[in-house]
């Protein structure tokens, strides 16, 4: 019902300690993501980097399938609250922890030289990670090694995301990112299809699992292979000649610490951007507990006495309508907040999420449950991109790439932070009454607190227009 967040990034990726160079401002464009591939394509560069993005973002999702099958659909264990909400801190911390600091060497190695030698490490790693999996194993060891592949997979997303403005020009960089990222993302949920193929094919054991893993490392070896036809002082970083070069790498890591800390201070004191993040940790906190749930439900309940393989695919249903819905947001909300302020429409969707929660969720009906993550995936995107431009719109660029971080761990964070707390509540089958009407009572407080406390601060003016066409391209899934 989720996936990894890449911080929505207006332009290359920011160093959280110092203002990040943008690009100049652009009008709003109304765009197809269609037509801006077909335009930025023609960038040679551009369709050497992205393929790099593809492939890897492919073994992303194969991965990320294969890890799951293995923890939560294998048919030697049934999964049980505690190994779940461990699972979701490994997959998510590496994006929130080390995702702000990963730009201190960013800057001072050659990307292109990242983007080669980051994918072969991953392959590596995730060789070892296969091989934990084929021995049966499910502890420590196993989590470390996903913890390797993941934190190596941060370096390689923001350098992507900080070599993009030397692979297109500057008045079509706002195209580059609108079809990066969702590019990227529909390769990883496409490879997660694949994985789950591959993982049924092989019977849904360890060693099935295993090789799942390996398909995926198999991608990052060929995306490291694409990006070695690029040219080593491509991708950055690029001084000129009087401008001095990095420091001490503990001094700017220190200076990201204390421009992190800087920046939660500015943003506290903005309305509008604070009210946004916290309805976007409330949203991912309630969600959490949610994704947990859903799983147990899937494996433990509706299907507890068939083979893991039948409530494996039935689980992708449910993944299927929460990424149609995801793809609604994005046609539904620009028009939307043409009408409505953005405050407004984010304590609408919160509104939907503890309707639909509560008069489906402790139906325990398969039926229900597919049209309750249909319009959870509504509410989470639109909420997003809403989200995600009120942080755009209101803040200055000395702030913004500072607020991405701060969003980028609020969105993780917490969703990690929901599974975790609810261990205790939740039950091994995932059925849980109590538990259904708390996440429901607690959408319609997140509602009523953001509608209270930020009703005045994303109105028309700064803040408030309409959404910009690209901004419907963010992903935050």
């Amino acid at each position: 019902m989720s996936g990894q967040q890449e911080p929505p990034a207006p332009g290359a990726e920011p160093d959280p300690g110092r203002p990040p160079a943008q690009p100049q401002p652009q009008p709003p464009r109304r765009g197809s993501f269609v037509r801006d591939l077909r335009i930025v394509w023609a960038e040679r560069d551009f369709r050497r980097l992205l393929s790099t993005r593809l492939i890897s973002q492919t073994g992303d999702g194969i991965f990320t399938a294969g890890l799951g099958t293995y923890v939560f659909f294998n048919a030697a264990t049934f999964p049980n609250p505690a190994k779940g909400a461990v699972a979701f801190a490994v997959l998510y911390a590496p994006y929130s922890l080390i995702g702000p600091f990963a730009g201190v060497f960013i800057d001072r190695w050659s990307r292109r030289q990242i983007l080669v030698y980051s994918a072969l490490l991953r392959s590596v790693f995730v060789a070892l990670t296969a091989g934990l999996m084929a021995s049966g194993n499910l502890g420590a060891p196993l989590y470390v090694a996903v913890l390797l592949v993941l934190g190596v997979n941060r370096f390689f997303l923001s350098s992507l995301s900080a070599a993009l403005p030397h692979v297109v020009a500057g008045d079509k960089l706002v195209m580059g990112n609108s079809v990066s990222p969702t590019a990227g993302g529909t390769m990883a949920a496409i490879g997660g299809l694949l994985g789950l193929g591959v993982n049924a094919a092989t019977g849904d054991t360890e060693a099935g699992a295993a090789i799942t893993l390996l398909v995926a490392g198999a991608c990052y070896i060929a995306a490291s292979m694409v990006a070695r036809t690029m040219g080593r002082d491509l991708l950055g970083p690029t001084r000129q000649p009087d401008q001095a070069g990095p420091g001490r790498v503990l001094t700017e890591l220190g200076v990201v610490a204390a421009g992190l800390v800087a920046g939660v201070r500015y943003v506290s004191r903005r309305r509008g951007p604070a009210t946004a993040l916290g309805a976007t940790g409330g949203n991912r906190f309630l969600y959490g507990i949610l994704f947990l749930m859903s799983i147990l439900l899937y494996r433990n309940y509706f299907y507890r006495g068939a083979s893991p393989s039948t409530a494996e695919t039935h689980y992708g249903y449910l993944v299927a309508l929460v990424a149609v819905g995801y793809f609604c947001a994005a046609l539904i909300t620009p028009p939307v907040t043409r009408r409505l302020s953005k405050a407004a429409f984010i304590a609408l969707l919160l509104v939907v999420s503890a309707v639909a929660i509560g008069a489906l969720g402790e139906t325990y009906s398969q039926t229900g449950y597919l049209i309750m993550g249909f319009f959870l995936g509504v509410a989470g995107q639109g909420i997003a991109i809403c989200a995600t431009t009120v942080l755009q719109e209101q803040l200055p660029d000395g702030y913004r790439g500072r607020a991405f971080s701060l969003y980028d761990m609020m969105f993780n964070i917490t969703f990690a932070a929901g599974a975790l707390i609810s261990v205790p509540f939740m039950p091994l089958n995932g059925k849980s009454q109590a538990l259904v009407l708390v996440v429901a009572c607690g959408y319609a407080l997140v509602a009523a607190g953001y509608w209270l406390t930020g009703r005045h601060s994303a109105g028309p003016g700064v803040g408030g227009g309409p959404i910009p066409a690209d901004a419907a391209h963010v992903s935050s899934s």
